[in-house]
């Protein structure tokens, strides 16, 4: 730890340098033990080979013994005395503690192999708190100014980070589930898809369409939604956050009066504002265009609607956070918080390009940047059992083809987001880029041939008119294919296709 220029408050000994002088938690004893007992008996490393490495050994020569020994069960060779000796005689590893001859002190040292599995947990216990040790010593230097580039904020993110990984991979929880236990599970979840309209066993998205494809939304699961600017990804990212609130409350309303969501809907949006986003879901439910409610151009009766329309959104199970540039680690951290206080049952994320890894960590490139990020997204999915939908930007590729519709390869750092999500899906719009091939009158010779290509346009453009594709491109748990859905440009809005003649449900 570094030296603290007024050492006066810490005088008694009782503070953090009474702290930084304490012996660092270790147990020689145990680790002679465990040593001893898998010298004389190699099945006693079957009790701790699933939670025990090499470095979790407080004594580094007791972490080199242990790996000699690893490597040699493991390729099917005898570990013992004999064996091992003619390795630790060339390589003089042992000289400091009495030479070859300590591994025969080690056999003395056995107290009993049955307890070889109590004797690692003792060991793996140290060295996690050893590692608690290190991240409190950090925090306290960083605390000092021994990283002055971070900030308080990102320097509570680095230590939550810290935390987190030691939780997430030192601990030795995990193991076999039952197959029973895991048939349980899957019958459940049957259960749920035959006794919900439409064969939901997951969360609803609003979309039916959507819904009947995928299940629903799944928890554990990460999804990708992807697509170039102007497609619409916040607009449909919105529809399913919102469809999937309202799938809550209709839940909630069956059970019984006054029974609340289960949970809540927590929709980060990186790109646009609270009040922006607030905007174009009012706009959307109440079917008046978000420039003229930005400019007041509206009627009394259409502000009327709008008030009204806002009182019932307003207690929808969703909630907004507008942090610009937000960390893995802090969305993490805020997750955490909603699931212990209010319950959660989906992330959206808009959009993944937009995020930070963990503060503290600097990746040598985009490519690995985004990998972080996909992997922690993934992460989160898994420790909280939650859906989390992210979307994507893809690359400029995608206009450099005749045919526009995007494919796996367009995601950008795409090997990462691909691999790392169960689901990834397209939102296409044909109308976006025909508006764009619009025929010009100064490209025909003759007014005749202008108003045929003209004619031409116009039938192409009514054909694709309010319509949209969602493309699911991948799918770990079931089949591909293209969505068609309804697209009214107006309010941004997304809906089944068969909203455009009005026998549709809409928000």
């Amino acid at each position: 730890m570094n030296t603290i220029d007024s050492p006066a408050p810490f005088a008694d000994g009782g503070g953090l340098l009474g702290l930084s002088q304490r012996v660092p938690p270790h147990n020689y004893q145990a680790e002679q033990a465990l040593l001893g007992a898998l010298l004389a008996n190699n099945k006693a490393y079957e009790r701790v080979s699933e939670f025990l490495a090499p470095e979790h050994f407080a004594d580094p020569v007791h972490g080199r013994i242990f790996r000699a020994i690893q490597r040699r069960i493991e390729a099917g060779q005898l570990a013992d005395v004999v064996t091992l000796r003619p390795e630790f005689e060339h390589s003089g590893l042992l000289d400091e503690v009495g030479g070859p001859a300590y591994l025969a002190q080690l056999l003395s040292a056995m107290i009993g192999i049955i307890n070889a599995g109590e004797y690692g947990r003792i060991i793996h216990d140290c060295w996690l708190r050893r590692q608690l040790v290190d991240v409190g010593e950090e925090v306290v230097n960083r605390a000092f100014g021994g990283e002055p580039e971070l900030d308080a904020k990102a320097q509570l993110e680095a230590a939550e980070q810290r935390l987190f990984d030691l939780a997430k991979d030192g601990g030795s929880e995990g193991g076999f589930v039952t197959f029973e236990k895991a048939l349980t599970e899957a019958v459940l979840m049957a259960e749920r898809a035959f006794s919900t309209p439409g064969g939901v066993s997951g969360l609803s998205s609003g979309l039916r369409d959507l819904d009947a494809k995928t299940g629903g939304l799944h928890s554990s699961d990460l999804l990708i939604l992807a697509g170039r600017p102007g497609m619409g990804k916040t607009a449909l990212a919105t529809k399913i956050a919102f469809g999937a609130a309202q799938a809550l409350v209709r839940e909630a309303a069956e059970k019984g009066e006054g029974v609340q969501p289960r949970g809540a809907v927590a929709l980060f949006s990186l790109e646009m504002s609270a009040d922006q986003l607030a905007t174009r879901l009012l706009s959307e439910a109440s079917r008046i265009s978000g420039d003229k409610i930005r400019r007041g151009d509206i009627s009394q009766r259409d502000f009327d609607r709008f008030v009204e329309v806002s009182r019932e959104l307003s207690t929808l199970p969703l909630v907004i956070d507008d942090t610009p540039a937000i960390t893995i680690s802090a969305l993490r951290t805020r997750c955490r918080r909603l699931k212990r206080t209010r319950g959660l049952e989906l992330v959206v994320v808009d959009y993944l390009q937009l995020m930070r890894p963990a503060a503290g960590t600097r990746p040598e490139s985009r490519v690995l940047e985004i990998s972080m990020i996909t992997q922690g997204l993934k992460a989160i999915a898994k420790e909280l059992s939650v859906p989390v939908l992210a979307l994507s930007q893809l690359s400029r590729q995608v206009e450099q083809r005749e045919d526009k519709r995007p494919q796996l390869s367009d995601l950008r750092e795409s090997g990462s987001i691909e691999q790392d999500a169960d689901m990834v899906m397209f939102v296409y719009r044909d109308e976006y880029y025909e508006a764009q091939r619009a025929p010009k009158q100064m490209g025909f010779d003759s007014e005749e041939k202008f108003q045929d290509a003209l004619n031409q346009w116009q039938q192409r453009m009514e054909a694709v008119h309010n319509r949209a594709d969602l493309i699911i491109a991948k799918q770990r748990h079931g089949p591909t294919g293209t969505i068609p859905l309804f697209f009214e440009a107006e309010f941004t809005r997304f809906g089944d296709l068969d909203q455009a003649h009005g026998t549709g449900s809409g928000y």
